[in-house]
């Protein structure tokens, strides 16, 4: 039986929401008989590939309208094609280091992307939550996401929930795609590197007719692994089209296919901190396990109509269908199951079966423009919707306390051993529905102050059904979050600014009573400022944040075995993104953050029954961060050469939220990098990872599963545009 009735169908719920969104629209006065220029005028610039970029003009982004960035009360931060390019970084998990406030955060060994933005990274055993185009990418399982069809990465920090919603108060990153092109471009490439690494790419664009664009781009790779026993495969695909129908409406259209086959890898054991002694080689799973299979298939369907007066309607779908299979074999956790605790050699080991499979399609239109009424008003105003399915099917065996059955050694680990049979262990069949209306206006109030006020209403149902006990949970939740901000531009090059918004993220399941936990609630506040100087040579943004969460789930002190939303945590800081051009071919780039994250009062941790203090550090989060990249451009050979260097530095971080005294040490990572034009079509790129060959730990989820780092690694690609 259907969890919802016909009446609550996910169409027809995100059917009503846009058409509540239509009457919102409708609001301000802005059809008017008279016309504006034309306002699809054509453009042309060079990304990564050298391909040029033709199109309708479209400054305006989802949940953005038409203020630009630099306007925007908060610190935003763009990681281009063309960096990525010319650093040799080919997948996004990589590109998170390039900006200040994000951290690592667990993969499962290269499964998917994780992190967490000014000390908040959501669920700790779930993929990191990002936008592409606008649309959720976050939920369900889809694998690494590669950088070939990727023009830009938008990084909007802080107080945006009132807009965005249904997200973490450290920020939102956005995915901007590459789109079609009406002159015909591309480029192929093939790339080899060590530790058996192999890539071949492309991307290629041209018109079909003066109404019809199309790009198609994609990739392939098949890695063998510094870890013992590890090879993986990835092949990604991404054709898009675009049909201009007049000169005021554009209808897009994209398509993005995954194939990743990966073992699971919880890492390696480091016992009593010791990481000297740590072999980051060594591969604790089971090699006949073979690998975890993720497919997942993206659709996006987005419809930009130009109104009257400078007005803009936006409005598409999003669908998503992933799944994630495979057996894995895993290091035990717990203490009264672990022999390694007793001889410090004999690692008892816990194997599963998962298949998780998610859908999920989600929904927008949203309005945006000008009008004057005393003063000149910004608004952008929409509403949007999804429905989300996860079906979650796990096998599991446990080795029981003081058996060495399926065990492993960890100096001299030997493979082959018969698995044991797995019982059923969860199976569960979780419906997610929501929908929101945000209403934002960002007001001219004089030439130098500008005053941003927003607000957004969410509506959330959840259904988690048992198959094994035949258990029901269902929840229902309507939260209002407000945002304002305020700029004042004192000239061209220098802003200050001040914002606060408030957020909700829902929580899963019920407490003793049967009622739903109420949601994670946040607040967050930042204040800094824009600047340019020196005729714009040194451009950036510093930003002092602070934000709060509570009810995040804890263990229930009075009901032993329950759950409870009791958990408050708090992160502060500072951060500074710096652009500066030393001369006309060097630049320096500087992102650096100083990240203070912890619980706010005292906890138990539902999964260990263990109490976790206040004061107590955020997992994966380091104090101070800092990533500098210097790059030069000169002439080698009559042709354009450019070179850089980049370095790293990431503090220590506390690497088990129930032992405060499992720390992952510092570490400081060093690439350089080139790329050298060879004539008019040619190019070769080269770059040389972790130059110093340091040994490195980026993240961890407990002392017997912790990641290393890459040691040296070295890649070269060759590219032929046309």
């Amino acid at each position: 039986m259907s969890p919802f009735t016909q009446s609550n169908n996910p169409l027809c719920h995100l059917s009503v929401a846009i058409s509540s969104a239509l009457l919102l629209c409708c609001l301000p006065t802005i059809c008017t008989a008279e016309t504006v220029p034309n306002s699809t005028k054509v453009q042309t610039a060079t990304d990564n590939s050298n391909i040029e970029h033709i199109g309708i003009v479209s400054k305006r982004m989802p949940f953005r309208g038409d203020v630009p960035l630099s306007a925007l009360p908060q610190s935003v931060a763009v990681i281009s094609a063309d960096t990525l390019n010319e650093q040799g970084i080919t997948d996004f998990q990589n590109t998170i280091d390039l900006a200040s406030g994000i951290s690592r955060q667990n993969t499962l060994g290269g499964l998917w992307d994780s992190f967490a933005i000014r000390g908040f990274a959501g669920g700790e055993n779930l993929p990191g939550g990002y936008l592409i185009n606008g649309y959720s990418a976050g939920r369900g399982y889809s694998g690494r996401r590669d950088t070939v069809n990727i023009q830009s990465i938008e990084i909007l920090k802080g107080p945006g929930s009132a807009l965005y919603g249904r997200s973490e108060p450290g920020g939102t990153i956005n995915i901007i795609t590459k789109k079609p092109q009406f002159s015909p471009a591309g480029y192929v490439q093939i790339s080899a590197g060590s530790y058996d690494h192999y890539r071949a790419e492309a991307d290629y664009t041209n018109a079909i007719n003066d109404k019809l664009a199309f790009r198609v781009n994609g990739a392939y790779e098949d890695n063998g692994s510094f870890r013992d026993t590890i090879h993986s495969t990835k092949w990604f695909f991404s054709p898009s089209i675009d049909f201009v129908i007049n000169d005021r409406t554009k209808l897009s259209y994209e398509l993005e296919l995954l194939d990743q086959k990966i073992p699971f890898d919880r890492g390696v054991v480091v016992q009593n901190n010791n990481f000297e002694q740590v072999n980051p080689l060594s591969f604790y799973g089971e090699p006949a396990d073979g690998p975890m299979h993720v497919q997942a298939i993206g659709h996006q369907l987005t419809l930009i109509h130009e109104l009257a007066n400078n007005w803009q309607l936006l409005t598409g779908v999003g669908y998503r269908d992933s799944s994630l299979e495979g057996y894995s074999s895993e290091a035990e956790l717990s203490v009264s199951r672990q022999l390694l605790y007793q001889d410090k050699t004999t690692l008892s080991r816990q194997r599963r079966w998962r298949d998780y499979d998610a859908k999920d399609l989600s929904a927008r239109i949203e309005l945006s423009g000008t009008f004057q009424a005393g003063v000149k008003n910004h608004i952008l105003m929409g509403t949007d919707g999804y429905h989300y399915q996860l079906d979650s099917f796990l096998k599991r065996w446990r080795v029981p306390p003081g058996d060495d059955t399926y065990s492993i050694d960890i100096n001299a680990p030997v493979y082959g051993q018969t698995p044991p049979s797995l019982p059923v262990s969860n199976d569960d069949h979780e419906k997610q529905r929501a929908f929101g209306i945000y209403l934002q206006d960002q007001l001219d109030l004089a030439p130098e102050w500008k005053m941003l006020l927003g607000m957004r209403f969410d509506h959330f149902e959840q259904r988690i059904a048992n198959s094994l006990t035949g258990g029901v949970t269902h929840q229902t939740q309507n939260t209002v979050n407000p945002r304002a901000g305020l700029v004042f531009q004192a000239d061209d090059n220098l802003s200050l600014y001040v914002s606060y918004a408030e957020g909700f993220r829902p929580n899963s399941g019920t407490n003793v009573n049967g009622i739903p936990f109420d949601p994670e609630n946040s607040k967050s506040w930042e204040t800094g400022t824009k600047f340019a100087f020196f005729d714009n040579n040194v451009i950036g943004t510093l930003a002092l944040f602070r934000a709060e969460k509570s009810n995040i789930l804890a263990a229930d002190p009075v009901n032993t075995g329950y759950t409870a939303a009791l958990g408050k945590a708090r992160s502060s800081g500072i951060e500074l993104d710096l652009n500066a051009w030393l001369s006309d071919n060097t630049q320096l780039a500087l992102a650096y953050a100083y990240t203070e994250a912890e619980t706010e009062n005292d906890v138990i941790n539902p999964d260990w029954g263990v109490n976790i203090p206040a004061g107590s550090r955020l997992v994966n989060i380091p104090k101070h961060k800092l990533n500098l990249t210097l790059t030069q451009d000169f002439e080698l050979f009559s042709n354009n050469t450019k070179a850089g260097i980049n370095a790293t530095y990431v503090d220590k971080r506390l690497g088990d939220s129930v032992s405060p005294d499992y720390e992952l040490p510092e570490y400081t990572l060093v690439r350089i990098f080139a790329t050298q034009q060879i004539g008019q079509h040619w190019q070769v790129n080269a770059s040389l990872n972790n130059l110093l060959d340091k040994k490195c730990f980026v993240s961890s989820y407990a002392a017997l599963w912790t990641q290393p780092g890459e040691p040296r690694t070295a890649t070269i690609s060759v590219k032929y545009t046309f």
